[in-house]
């Protein structure tokens, strides 16, 4: 079976760009931005990958940001995961990437789509995967930076295939980016959000993404199996879910694999995916 599923042709619908940097580019990367780490190799950095909740995972991965500087990082970041994936024998990949989270560190918008921008070429032509990018927007901070961050974005929409949600769900519901949300579908951009599992409001938060923001599918949604009439909900506008049960491991302490059974056994459309492979040894 192992093989077998080695073997099969692959999408990857839910992984964040960022959330791919292997310890060893990290370790490379500061060496050649003259940025210091605080852990002293590749292995002690991994054994500070204790996750017990979102904001903690959250917490670190955003600290791992501060080695991308340049458009050649950006753009090995980027190599190096195609290149990975496609040994994987993946075809294809929606990759999520935080713009804010390089903005607000002086890096500029065009430094980090660019790079993200050549990597993904390179990759189509010489190793024959063919990706896509979403920008996520960051629900932690506020929706006029969301808005400041597509107008940024209206140059490259022919390099971008939607837009996203993600961070920390706690008190920053969908309804705050409904009006970023419905810009960004005037401008052709396809819409989805995460539901993380197991947050505060989460139901509410699955509920207004279907009915208020439209989106074209949910990123996570698990929870969605505790309430009927979402399942219904989800499937009557044949919303696709993309489960990461690796990650649910790690953040939430629950291996999600027996909810995406339901989930098929339900006619619900799931999908397995990596989220954050550098960090969760997906």
């Amino acid at each position: 079976m192992q093989a077998f599923i080695e073997g099969m042709p692959k999408a990857e619908l839910h992984v964040h760009i960022e959330g791919t940097l292997e310890p060893e580019l990290s370790f490379a990367l500061a060496k050649k931005n003259n940025i210091e780490l605080p852990y002293d190799t590749p292995e002690a950095l991994i054994a500070a990958y204790d996750f017990h909740d979102l904001p903690s995972f959250l917490k670190i991965y955003y600290a791992g940001m501060s080695v991308l500087i340049d458009e050649d990082d950006f753009y090995q970041l980027t190599w190096d995961y195609l290149e990975k994936a496609a040994s994987q024998n993946v075809v294809y990949t929606e990759l999520f990437f935080d713009p804010q989270g390089h903005t607000s560190r002086g890096v500029s918008f065009d430094t980090v789509i660019t790079g993200i921008r050549k990597a993904q070429t390179a990759a189509e032509e010489k190793l024959g995967i063919r990706s896509q990018l979403i920008m996520c927007f960051l629900r932690n901070m506020s929706a006029e930076s969301a808005m400041e961050h597509l107008v940024m974005a209206k140059p490259y929409l022919g390099w971008l295939v939607g837009v996203g949600l993600d961070s920390d769900e706690h008190n920053n519901p969908p309804v705050k980016f409904r009006e970023v949300f419905k810009l960004a579908k005037e401008w052709g951009l396809k819409l989805t959000m995460h539901c993380d599992v197991n947050q505060k409001n989460t139901l509410e938060h699955i509920r207004q993404v279907i009915e208020i923001i439209g989106v074209d599918r949910i990123d996570h949604g698990v929870n969605s199996l505790e309430s009927d009439d979402l399942c219904e909900l989800i499937k009557s506008h044949k919303l696709g879910l993309t489960v990461c049960p690796v990650s649910n491991q790690f953040v939430v302490q629950s291996l999600t694999s027996n909810e995406i059974r339901q989930m098929l056994d339900k006619g619900m459309l799931a999908t397995i995916n990596s989220d954050d492979p550098a960090y969760f040894r997906a």
